[in-house]
């Protein structure tokens, strides 16, 4: 149990620069995943999360501002991949579909492994308008580099030209999302190789990909 004078002078919730307030950050917020997926984020308790991390309350202020903070530190741990799908090397040499397929599969591996996380970002996205801007600054993000291999595509000679590509991602990328949501969260009757299958021929369709 760290006690309340594990403390260091850094910017609430920045990565703290010596080794003991890395580790005590990092317990927090995996505390703080624990505590969210068991009791929601309503309901969860710094003192829980702090309880769960095993350190004193005092730490958790020398790290975070609040429960909002947390929550945003440990949305943040989630892999990129988690939250938009990355289209993927298209000059692999299995080309762009396969490639597109396999990149869905890392994407909708991670998401179903974290979907009870997901469904509370989702939740708390809608009610806290900083976590919903950092999110779809993220999403921004996602669809500008997704748009650039769109881009890429249509350079040599793979895609439709006459999309515009920017839009295009994002419409994918939501499309995705939505899906993996409502597969992983919402027990909608589809099964990984389905949904899979379904979300790249989605994609290669849209973006007129010979199969």
């Amino acid at each position: 149990m760290t006690d309340a004078t594990d403390t260091e002078p850094a910017p609430t919730g920045d990565r703290p620069a010596s080794a003991r307030g890395r580790r005590t950050r990092d317990a927090l917020v995996a505390g703080a995943r624990t505590v969210f997926e068991r009791d929601g984020y309503a309901d969860a308790r710094i003192t829980d999360i702090t309880a769960e991390a095993g350190v004193g309350t005092g730490s958790f202020y020398t790290h975070f501002a609040g429960k909002d903070e947390v929550f945003a530190a440990v949305m943040a741990e989630l892999q990129d991949e988690m939250l938009h799908p990355h289209l993927g090397d298209h000059t692999a040499p299995e080309g762009p579909v396969d490639s597109i397929r396999r990149a869905h599969v890392a994407y909708l591996s991670a998401y179903r492994d974290n979907a009870r996380f997901m469904a509370l970002v989702d939740q708390v996205a809608a009610l806290d308008p900083g976590l919903l801007a950092a999110r779809l600054a993220r999403g921004d993000a996602f669809a500008e580099r997704n748009a650039g291999l769109i881009r890429r595509l249509q350079d040599q000679g793979l895609a439709d030209p006459t999309l515009d590509p920017l839009p295009t991602a994002h419409a994918l990328n939501a499309m995705a999302s939505r899906m993996a949501n409502l597969v992983f969260v919402h027990a909608y009757p589809l099964t990984f190789d389905e949904l899979t299958d379904t979300i790249t021929h989605l994609w290669a369709n849209a973006l007129g990909l010979a199969r």
